[in-house]
């Protein structure tokens, strides 16, 4: 199985980001993960609406939207006109998961949920069937170059478990200190589509990376 990689342009040069979407094509990027913080949810903070919006126009790559706020709902709308072709929206911060997962769909995009480190896999289980895609987060979100935490892999593993009981077709990604090291493991454990930051940008060649990276973790 060719695994997914979707690079995260919050590790990228801010000055020149319409070269460094370039490279993602160029290196076959399956997806273009934007990171948008709010300041409360993380403590940090990122782009906005605005940005995504001056870059759907340099690639058709699809745009993966990664909503880390407290109140993600109320910008999704915004996003999706910006040119999310996805968007992922936090469970923690989320009452009605159904309700909110209807309404990303019911726009025509993909929608996903994410989870952070320390978050039950049970708190989606009656939603499994209707999901596109669950984000396993393998770092504490808010800030990119952090390590891998070993004990997400059993995670990864339990929830492709679940999604076979639950006759998921949702894939699952995990964002969070990937690398050439140990993205075999991440995928051997059950993750389709891996989010990679630092490990793409900080290299002379992202291009180079995207392919390589694809190549060490596909089954």
């Amino acid at each position: 199985m060719v695994i997914k990689i979707a690079p995260s342009i919050l590790a990228a040069d801010f000055t020149r980001l319409g070269e460094e979407v370039s490279l993602l094509e160029k290196g076959g990027a399956d997806m273009v993960h934007i990171d948008v913080m709010d300041g409360h949810y993380v403590p940090n903070l990122s782009f906005g609406p605005m940005v995504v919006k001056a870059i759907r126009p340099l690639t058709n790559i699809p745009f993966d939207v990664h909503l880390m706020m407290d109140n993600p709902m109320e910008f999704v709308d915004e996003f999706i006109e910006a040119g999310a072709d996805s968007i992922t929206v936090h469970a923690e911060v989320l009452p009605h998961l159904h309700r909110s997962l209807t309404y990303i769909k019911n726009k025509g995009i993909q929608a996903a949920f994410a989870l952070n480190p320390s978050t039950p896999l049970c708190v989606l289980d009656y939603v499994l069937q209707d999901v596109d895609m669950i984000l396993l987060m393998s770092v504490n979100p808010g800030f990119g170059g952090q390590e891998f935490i070993p004990g997400m892999l059993q995670k990864i593993s339990e929830l492709k478990e679940r999604l076979f009981k639950a006759n998921s077709n949702a894939i699952i990604q995990v964002d969070g200190g990937i690398s050439l090291k140990n993205i075999r493991q991440v995928t051997e454990a059950g993750a389709d589509c891996l989010v990679a930051g630092s490990s793409v940008f900080s290299t002379s060649d992202p291009a180079a990376m995207i392919r390589l990276l694809r190549d060490a973790g596909s089954k």
